[in-house]
C-alpha cells in the first residue's frame, strides 16, 4: 500500500501567485509550469497578430465587430491555470470584461505562439484542455517557419482545418469575414534561417 505522503502534490492558485515576477504560471493537471517571459520576436508576432484582428474584429473598424480580444488574459477552468498568448470570445458572451484577476469563461478561440521552450506543452497539454472546455477554435502560429495552423472543435476534437503560411493573404475561421495578410505579422522579425524553417506539426485526431 502506497504511502499518501508519497503522492505528489498538486499546485494551487497559490503557487501561481508565489511565482517569481516576468515570468508566466500555468497549472495544467495538477503541475506547476513557471515559464520565462516570452521573447521579442514572439512578443512582436503576439503583438501584431492581436492588432491585425482588434480593429476589425473588436472595434468595428474595417470589419464586422462582434469580438472581445485579449493579450494574455489569465484563465481558469476548475483547477487548471493557463495563459494564452491571444484569446477571443464573441460580444453577446463577454460584451464587458469584468474588472478581476482573471476570468473562468472560456473563449471562442484561442491562439498560442509557439516557442522551442513551450511547443510540447502548447500542443500535448494545453490543446487538449482547450477543446475539453468547449474552445470552438484554435490557431497555432510558428513563428520560425511563419504558419498558422487553424483548428475548429468537432465532437469534442480538433480537426485541422488548414496551414497558412509566410506573406499570403488568408481567410481563417474564426475571423474569415476579412482577409488577413500574413506579411504584416512578420514584417518586424528576422528572416528564418535555413536551420529554422522546418515546423513540426501535431497531427490532432479526427473525427
Amino acid at each position: 500500500m502506497s504511502d499518501p505522503a508519497d503522492k505528489k502534490k498538486l499546485a494551487t492558485y497559490q503557487d501561481v501567485l508565489d511565482a517569481p515576477p516576468y515570468t508566466v504560471a500555468e497549472i495544467i493537471a495538477g503541475e506547476l509550469h513557471v515559464s520565462p517571459r516570452p521573447g521579442t520576436p514572439h512578443a512582436v508576432i503576439a503583438s501584431a497578430l492581436g492588432g491585425e484582428l482588434y480593429s476589425p474584429f473588436g472595434a468595428g473598424r474595417g470589419g464586422p465587430g462582434g469580438w472581445t480580444i485579449l493579450d494574455e488574459p489569465e484563465l481558469h477552468f476548475r483547477d487548471e491555470v493557463v495563459v494564452p498568448d491571444l484569446a477571443g470570445w464573441r460580444e453577446e458572451r463577454l460584451p464587458i470584461v469584468p474588472d478581476e484577476p482573471f476570468l473562468t469563461l472560456s473563449p471562442d478561440w484561442i491562439c498560442e505562439v509557439l516557442s522551442r521552450s513551450t511547443e510540447t506543452r502548447d500542443r500535448l497539454e494545453k490543446m487538449p484542455l482547450y477543446a475539453s472546455v468547449g474552445i470552438r477554435h484554435a490557431w497555432l502560429v510558428q513563428a520560425k517557419s511563419r504558419s498558422i495552423e487553424a483548428f475548429r472543435l468537432h465532437d469534442g476534437m480538433w480537426l485541422a482545418i488548414g496551414v497558412y503560411r509566410d506573406a499570403g493573404k488568408a481567410r481563417i475561421e474564426p475571423f474569415d469575414a476579412i482577409e488577413l495578410d500574413l506579411a504584416r505579422l512578420w514584417a518586424k522579425t528576422p528572416q528564418p534561417t535555413r536551420a529554422s524553417d522546418g515546423a513540426t506539426y501535431y497531427q490532432f485526431e479526427g473525427p
